[in-house]
């Protein structure tokens, strides 16, 4: 059986997605960590498919249409090891 490795992480949410993320881990009675891990299996499939920052600038130059709009807040979640995983 591999040995899980419980780093710790600094992860940065937008304030709006992390209360949701919140609210499904209490109505499943489970950890944030477990909550995040499960949504990037479920999508990592999906996030490989998308261009690397290396992909998007190595292609041609195409004219703004609209300027970006700055990032939203974003309130920091310290990962924990997830007690639902066994111990090694």
């Amino acid at each position: 059986m591999a040995t899980t490795d419980h780093r710790k992480q600094s992860l940065y949410f937008p304030e709006d997605m992390l209360e949701e993320i919140q609210r499904e881990a209490t109505r499943q009675d489970r950890s944030l960590s477990w909550i995040v891990q499960q949504a990037w299996k479920v999508a990592r499939a999906e996030i490989r498919r998308m261009p690397s920052v290396n992909d998007v600038l190595s292609a041609p130059a195409r004219p703004a249409a609209v300027a970006a709009t700055p990032a939203a807040t974003a309130t920091l979640v310290a990962a924990a090891p997830n007690p639902d995983e066994p111990k090694s």
